[in-house]
């Protein structure tokens, strides 16, 4: 099977579990465990060919010219990394499966797992560092999503905002870095990188590269200083928690920077800014995981501290450590993931994960207590589980490290301390919650759970059993594999002996378990007496309050700049976009020059000459009277885009000026709706005005006419600049010359658009869609100003010979089908015709003008036209048009052509053609980019009629309000006349 399939399968899941219903719990989980084990066994069958250094690679072509292929890479390291992300994934499936609320939204939590489970073996297996990055952002965004899964709570909200935050921003800087070293190298693909570790290191950018990528991987890591998003993340539902903590997403910084080691690693920044940052992070997460109250709390931070341990590992330059930190991130993810699921049945059968609450759950959970244990044991660094191996591993490396004597001291100090403290919450883990006395005010009795919600724990605490008795046959094979790609080369000599004698690294651990026990009977004392209850100092050097501080200091500073900048006048706002765009392309000019061309110009023709006067006359015009008459400045407007599409005629573009036309069309149509909703003008302001100010009126105009004169000729000059100078054989001739041999087609606008350039086109579709929406959006909760409603009484009044003949005579005024029958009855007469056009447009639009584009907006002029003449409520009840629909199938039609060519091998939209012989026509010629125009079509109407008649139903609302008033005023009317009624009566008695 491809290694692609291992990151598209958890996607299509992804899809497949939103779609079902709320109440198929059981489907959902048994949808995602199924692809969660098939993936995991379909890599485990990889192992063979990645054993012995080898490395499986796939790859895509999208962009070679620029580097960026989608590859697919698995060597031994992202093997055993897939191994955890895949299989510790279907584990969480079948313990949420028992854990998560038939009253939760359950298919949205298996949509995010799923997605995210994609996007981090996308991470893993990514084979160009630029699609790393990528694949890296979509972890941070699912994680968000599964953070805050339980959006109802406060902090659930909060913690998910939180780590976005933080590894969004750190993502970002990462992917700096990543360009940087792509420059370095010269190329984005992971092998080259890998292999130009000399060259990095020695360019004078190295320590910019190497800052901008550990900011990714800190953040992502939660390494010091930016450790406390994590515990924040516990608002998460346990499933979650054990997912993100023991394989995946606080994994993915230290897999980066164990994949980037050969790269990165070996110098002296790299030792003091990465060993740095994790000896504090194993000393403070360690530290404050002895005083949290809270069982997910404690784990959280201890997830720190052991993640700050594997960063120290990996900074201390030595291939052994390195070893040593692929050993400990294979132990950490079976022992805290078991550890987290254990969490969570005491949290489900207890009714809660408080510390000081809990007591004695042994003689009611016994299993869950003996699981709970062993891992906890692991975690402390017991012998004969995993745990033990891999901290005796870095006790090791700390004590003969070749450094400066202070270092060469204070680091197997510092070891042990850490190893104190993980003893001391493994402890508190253990002692406080499942011995002592039975607890009794628990939110109810606890007892054992389903057997099957047990077994990923009991799976999980097996593994660390087995890999802590025989190492060297469990798992010494797979080490091999993994730690061989970490440190570039040939392994340095080690063993995975249970007992290697008593020396140092053993004395440590000793001296790491007694002082560890002490500390939890000291703590444990002084918390029965009240004296200790947070940590100490911890405040001081609480990265949150930083974090708060900055987003405060942000907030500030963007009410102050919309204070400063922000007005509800569109002239300023007008004239601080023109002038800040006349800015932006009159610096580069000012500093490089302007160099007009010598081409000679052609002689003027007098009749072209008239068109642009013309048309130049239009456009002041327009100007002058958008003052004083809205509809005039409306029309002339239109005349100067007609001016327009007779210049693109005249130079033989009939393609522009086709769609010219028709956006000229639909953008009048869309600025007369706008104007509806304009306030009349009030000339007793005006007048006042002009009274108060018109010398500052009149600076002004002058002002604004200078900046228009100024970007006008702006414009015009580049424009000139650019057509004086003879154009590059290469780009001018390019697409003439390709367009049928290469694209199969003769129309060399409608070639470029869906063939050459597809992709811009794909995101330009894409981005027309988002704008309908966001208009649809916002006008669903835009009122119009009550000035603005108030129509004359003219036009809120039928006429009575009408009214008769009217369904509905309080909808008449969104119709004019009584006052102008005859253009009723033509444009619904049109309508037919017009779509014939647009079919015709459509199919010849590969060889002559026309296209999926041009073909969509005469639809939907043809559709608009109907609005216009029959009336919003007419036509969606004979026509029921479903824009939002339209635009899905659009999209869906365009990235289905797309995916079609990457089936059959070939990059993203590649276009081929193809002939179909059909009876009676003989034999036809077609396009596959036929397929993608269908998709620029379908999208084009759809976002063209959401945009237009959102805007069109505001008249809707707006008759409505004066069906209301009207109401409302022969209600007042009636009581008044009963009043007076009343009145006349009283008076005759």
């Amino acid at each position: 099977m491809p290694l692609i399939y291992l990151i598209l399968l958890p996607f299509i899941g992804s899809l497949m579990a939103a779609v079902l219903p709320a109440n198929a719990r059981n489907t959902e989980s048994t949808l995602a465990g199924l692809i969660a084990l098939f993936c995991t066994v379909q890599a485990a069958l990889y192992f063979p060919e990645v054993a012995d250094g080898g490395v499986l690679r796939q790859e895509i072509e999208w962009l070679p010219a620029l580097g960026l292929n989608f590859v697919v890479r698995m060597d031994g390291f992202s093997w055993m990394f897939s191994m955890l992300v895949l299989g510790i994934g279907s584990l969480v499936v079948l313990y949420a499966r028992y854990y998560m609320s038939p009253a939760d939204p359950v298919p949205r939590f298996f949509a995010f797992f799923l997605a995210f489970m994609g996007a981090m073996v996308g991470v893993v297996l990514s084979g160009n560092i630029i699609q790393l990055a990528f694949f890296w952002e979509l972890t941070s965004l699912f994680s968000f999503l599964l953070i805050g899964y339980w959006h109802h709570r406060k902090d659930a909200r909060r913690g998910a905002r939180m780590a976005l935050t933080v590894t969004g921003t750190g993502g970002l800087c990462m992917l700096a870095g990543m360009l940087v070293l792509g420059h370095i190298v010269g190329s984005y693909d992971l092998d080259q990188v890998l292999a130009a570790g000399q060259r990095v290191r020695e360019h004078p950018l190295y320590l910019t590269t190497l800052v901008l990528v550990l900011l990714g991987a800190f953040t992502k890591s939660a390494q010091f200083p930016f450790h406390f998003w994590l515990p924040h993340a516990m608002a998460a539902p346990t499933p979650v928690s054990a997912y993100l903590h023991s394989a995946t997403m606080v994994k993915a910084g230290v897999f980066l920077l164990a994949r980037l080691w050969p790269v990165l690693g070996g110098t002296e920044p790299w030792f003091w800014l990465v060993g740095g940052a994790g000896m504090c992070t194993l000393l403070i997460g360690g530290y404050a995981a002895m005083f949290q109250h809270d069982l997910k709390g404690l784990l959280a931070y201890s997830t720190i501290s052991h993640l700050g341990l594997i960063t120290l590992l990996l900074g201390l330059n030595s291939p052994l450590a390195a070893v040593a930190a692929v050993f400990h991130i294979m132990n950490h993810a079976t022992f805290k993931a078991s550890l987290f699921m254990a969490t969570g049945i005491v949290d489900h059968e207890s009714g809660t994960r408080d510390i000081r609450r809990l007591s004695g759950l042994r003689k009611m959970m016994p299993v869950t207590a003996t699981l709970a244990m062993v891992a906890s044991a692991a975690m402390a660094g017991v012998p004969l589980l995993n745990g033990f191996l891999s901290k005796e591993m870095f006790f090791a490396e700390t004590v003969f490290i070749n450094s400066t004597p202070m270092v060469s001291t204070l680091l197997p100090i510092a070891a042990t301390v850490a190893g104190m403290f993980s003893v001391a919450y493994s402890l508190r883990f253990t002692v406080d919650v499942f011995w002592g006395p039975k607890a009794t005010d628990l939110p109810h009795p606890p007892h054992e759970p389903p057997h099957w919600m047990r077994v990923p724990v009991e799976l999980l605490v097996l593994a660390c059993l087995v890999v802590g008795m025989v190492p060297a046959w469990s798992v010494g094979q797979f080490l091999h594999a993994a730690a061989r790609p970490v440190v570039g080369g040939e392994l340095p000599g080690f063993s995975l002996a249970v007992w290697h004698g008593l020396n140092t690294p053993f004395v440590m651990s000793l001296v790491a378990m007694g002082g560890g026990i002490l500390l939890y009977l000291l703590l444990r004392r002084q918390r029965a007496l009240g004296r200790v209850d947070a940590p100490v100092l911890m405040h001081r050097i609480n990265g949150q309050r930083l974090f708060d501080a900055t987003l405060a200091l942000l907030t500030l500073a963007g009410r102050n700049g919309r204070r400063l900048l922000g007005t509800q006048r569109l002239q300023w706002q007008m004239m601080w976009l023109v002038s800040a765009a006349l800015a932006a392309g009159t610096l580069p000019l000012w500093a490089q020059g302007l160099r007009v061309g010598h081409r000679t110009p052609l002689a003027m023709s007098p009749a072209f000459a008239m068109l642009w006067l013309l048309g130049m006359v239009c456009a002041m015009g327009a100007a002058w009277q958008a003052k004083y008459h809205r509809l005039a400045a409306l029309t002339l407007m239109g005349g100067a885009g007609l001016c327009t599409c007779l210049t693109f005629l005249w130079f033989s573009a009939p393609d522009l000026a086709l769609t010219q036309l028709v956006v000229e069309v639909v953008t009048t149509v869309l600025i007369l709706l706008g104007l509806r909703w304009l306030p009349r003008r009030d000339e007793s302001l005006r007048l006042y005005a002009s009274l108060a100010g018109g010398h500052s009126a009149r600076l002004r105009r002058l002002r604004d006419m200078a900046l228009t004169i100024a970007a006008g000729g702006g414009a015009a000059l580049l424009a000139f600049a650019m057509m004086s100078r003879p154009f590059p054989e290469s780009t001018s001739t390019f697409f003439l010359e390709r367009a049928l041999t290469e694209g199969g087609g003769s129309n060399v606008v409608n070639v470029m658009l869906v063939d050459f350039r597809g992709f811009d086109t794909f995101g330009e579709i894409v981005v027309l869609g988002i704008v309908a929406l966001t208009v649809y959006a916002l006008l669903r909760r835009f009122r119009p100003a009550r000035e603005a409603m108030d129509l004359p009484e003219q036009q809120r009044a039928v006429p009575a010979d009408l009214a008769s003949d009217l369904p509905n005579p309080r909808q008449a005024p969104d119709t004019a089908v009584g006052y102008l029958m005859v253009p009723a009855v033509l444009v619904r007469l049109l309508l037919p015709f017009a779509a014939m056009a647009a079919f015709y447009f459509f199919l010849r639009g590969h060889n002559e003008p026309g296209g999926g584009f041009v073909a969509g907006l005469v639809l939907s002029v043809a559709l608009l036209l109907q609005y216009v003449i029959s009336g919003t409520h007419w036509v969606e009840a004979h026509l029921p048009l479903y824009p939002r629909r339209w635009i899905g199938t659009g999209l869906l039609f365009a990235l289905a052509t797309g995916l079609g060519s990457l089936v059959w091998g070939f990059p993203f939209l590649t276009s081929h053609t193809f002939h179909v012989s059909l009876p009676l026509l003989g034999e036809i010629h077609v396009a596959s980019a036929l397929f993608f125009d269908i998709g620029v079509f379908t999208l084009v109407v759809g976002a063209t009629l959401l945009i237009l008649t959102a805007i069109a139903h505001q008249s809707v609302r707006g008759h409505r309000y004066h069906a209301r008033m009207l109401e409302e005023a022969e209600e007042a009317e009636e009581a008044e006349e009963a009043e007076e009624a009343v009145a006349a009566s009283q008076g005759d008695r």
